[in-house]
């Protein structure tokens, strides 16, 4: 996942899709004393920043909190190794781990993680966020980062188009798509970028309607008869067959697009903030909407894409210690989630961050709209959803099935034979 949103204040650095720093270099000693914390993340920019931040504000001085910068990557790699062996030697007090990847770990190694419970008031944060970082009743994990969804529009084209803001509240993917279709034959501008490999927008159309590709158990494969999950492919085939995107290979073009004027618009997570500023001459022109919703069913105007959360390593010394940072820190303080939004731009998942300061002002760059205040608000309707243990598996095959449902396929027979394929792939 590229960088989870460095800053809706200033512009900053490009991010990496759900957050991967770029960094492979661990620096810092992992042995854990009593009165030592060790926390590994990754991006120095945001997540790294983060818990420099929470230092700052962290009472018990008598507790050395140490902070392991190394990437995504690597962190799963080291996990993943260590977790199988059953030797925790080395490993962090803290680690920070991907939404997408939570339920992979805690369902293989369920007595690696420390029971968080006693210090995650769950009616404090966004209640998707405990659909992945739960195993029924226990909590595992402090949520951080929302990746709420939005979909990020330049209001001077969609107005040379014949649209105001109010057309943009509460619209349907059918009413994207004649947008779409308005404001390439208006002003020429395509939409939005697109790369045809990147099932994003998939996704963020199945959480909508409150299903993944797995069941609620998060094993069984739903691909077959999944409709939230059909109609992203056939939104997704829609735009692409009709040019109302502009089509990019890798992630550098779809931030050329934006920031170069191209496009009209991004439905993507909060996080993309960083991405849209990085264009300075165009403060004042973007806006933000709720994201679309499926016409009928269950489908709302709010989803996620991306994320992550803080999880405690069980048996590594100076656990409590680690247990009691998060308490006083990320699990409760609000007055941390209104600097972090200032400083490296978080969208938190604390419902109280919607009181401080920082949420309840507008921003410049988005006309005064109060961003923040509205990315908590929809943060909290986003249906909760269990993103299993094979995400990224199970993308692997699905790129090529968009590809034949583009090519004109019958996309019943595509999911079908998805379904058996991710089957396999699963079983394997």
């Amino acid at each position: 996942m590229k960088k989870l949103l460095a800053s809706l204040v200033t512009a900053a650095t490009v991010l990496t899709l759900t957050a991967c720093g770029s960094n492979n270099e661990s620096t810092g000693d992992t042995g854990g004393s009593s009165d030592k914390v060790t926390v590994w993340a990754w991006d120095e920019t945001f997540n790294i920043k983060a818990v420099n931040e929470a230092k700052k504000v962290y009472e018990n001085k008598d507790v050395d909190v140490e902070v392991v910068t190394m990437s995504q990557d690597d962190i799963v790699q080291k996990l993943n190794t260590s977790l199988a062996s059953g030797n925790t030697d080395g490993l962090p007090n803290i680690v920070l781990i991907e939404d997408y990847r939570i339920q992979g770990y805690l369902s293989s190694y369920p007595d690696a993680f420390s029971d968080l419970t006693d210090i995650v008031n769950e009616d404090d944060f966004s209640s998707y966020k405990f659909a992945v970082n739960k195993i029924d009743d226990v909590i595992y994990g402090v949520p951080f980062d929302s990746g709420v969804a939005g979909l990020f529009y330049r209001t001077d084209y969609l107005a040379d188009a014949g649209y105001e803001a109010a057309d943009l509240q509460d619209i349907t993917w059918d009413d994207f798509i004649q947008i779409a279709k308005d404001v390439k034959e208006k002003t020429g501008h395509a939409m939005m970028s697109l790369d045809p490999s990147d099932l994003g927008l998939a996704r963020i159309i199945m959480q909508s309607a409150g299903e993944w590709y797995t069941g609620e158990d998060g094993t069984t494969v739903t691909i077959k008869d999944n409709e939230s999950f059909k109609a992203g492919l056939n939104v997704l085939a829609t735009l692409l067959n009709e040019g109302l995107v502009e089509q990019v290979s890798d992630w550098d073009g779809g931030v050329n697009a934006v920031q170069s004027g191209n496009v009209a618009a991004a439905p993507t997570g909060a996080w993309y903030s960083s991405t849209i500023q990085g264009a300075e001459d165009q403060s004042g022109k973007w806006a933000i909407a709720p994201i679309p919703a499926l016409a009928g069913g269950n489908s709302v105007n709010a989803s996620s894409i991306g994320g992550a959360g803080w999880y405690v390593i069980k048996g590594v010394a100076g656990e409590e210690n680690a247990k009691d940072f998060l308490a006083n820190t990320f699990a409760s303080n609000k007055e941390l989630m209104g600097t972090l939004a200032t400083e490296i731009g978080l969208v938190s998942t604390m419902n109280a961050a919607e009181e401080t300061k920082e949420y309840t002002s507008g921003l410049d760059f988005y006309g005064g709209q109060k961003v923040f205040q509205d990315f908590s608000q929809w943060s909290q309707e986003i249906p909760a959803v269990n993103y299993g243990n094979h995400t990224y598996a199970i993308e692997s095959v699905l790129t090529e099935s968009l590809q034949r449902v583009i090519n004109g396929e019958d996309i019943d027979k595509v999911l079908e034979d998805a379904q058996t394929q991710v089957e396999a792939q699963i079983a394997n």
